[in-house]
């Protein structure tokens, strides 16, 4: 572990983000943004590993790359399943096309689903049951979060949809019997990942999507904001290093598809 190099990266994000948030007072106070913590473990280019700690804005651009799926979820690796929690950067990740990536970034934050979420922002959870989608899908309970994505199209799209499956949300499968939604009374520790580039890769079962920001969630930040952003990833430079999307995704009933590949 490349300690030096994290703690070079830490006060560097320290003074960005201080930077960004003394921007703050020239809102009103009830449109203040509420900060969260979320901590990072990079891939570093000569193999070594960064642990940072960033503060930033309880907002759907950030929030969305750390609450995809609980601690306890079992990623399929070269090695097979491991929990999420104990996957470092640079282990191999198996995905849905038989090939295996390293994993370049995983993120994490405590999500408290009891309690009032920021404004835009979701702390909901969802349960899967076993067998919810399938036989062994998944082979035991699952929960995510709400910026989990299945590679799955829900039954009401199937109709419009010309092509492959897409990436859904997975509140869009609420069903009020085996996918629910649940309500932890205690801190839940929250995680996502990111490989070379955007993937599905299976989670007990189930074929889930990585971390990818999507096509448009950059183009209207501010540019403070986005560079607060990119600070999360130390292997991104600009948003086109996200790369484009493995599959289109399913963005609710009144916003369509999106299909197209990242750009600003």
């Amino acid at each position: 572990m490349s300690i030096p190099y994290s703690l070079q990266r830490a006060a560097s994000n320290m003074l960005e983000q201080q930077a960004v948030l003394q921007d703050t007072p020239a809102l009103p106070t009830g449109n203040k943004p509420q900060l969260r913590r979320f901590d990072v473990m990079s891939l570093l280019p000569n193999g070594d590993i960064a642990e940072t700690r960033h503060i930033a804005p309880a907002m759907p651009l950030f929030e969305n790359a750390f609450t995809a799926f609980s601690r306890g979820s079992m990623v399929e690796t070269d090695h097979g399943p491991v929990a999420i929690e104990d996957l470092f950067p640079g282990d191999n990740i198996l995905t849905t096309d038989g090939e295996t990536m390293p994993l370049m970034w995983k993120g994490s934050t405590l999500v408290m689903p009891t309690r009032e979420a920021a404004k835009g922002t979701d702390n909901q959870l969802t349960s899967l049951m076993p067998d919810s989608m399938g036989y062994h899908k998944p082979a035991s309970c699952v929960v995510v979060g709400a910026s989990a994505r299945l590679l799955c199209t829900p039954a009401h799209l199937r109709k419009d949809i010309v092509g492959g499956p897409l990436l859904t949300p997975v509140p869009m499968f609420h069903d009020g019997m085996n996918i629910v939604e649940t309500a932890p009374p205690t801190p839940v520790q929250m995680f996502h990942l990111m490989l070379p580039q955007h993937a599905v890769i299976r989670i007990a079962g189930l074929e889930f999507e990585t971390f990818h920001p999507g096509t448009d969630a950059l183009r209207h930040v501010s540019h403070a904001m986005r560079t607060l952003f990119l600070n999360l990833f130390s292997h991104i430079d600009t948003p086109t290093d996200f790369g484009p999307l493995a599959h289109p995704r399913a963005e609710g009933k009144d916003r369509g598809v999106d299909r197209e590949p990242f750009h600003v």
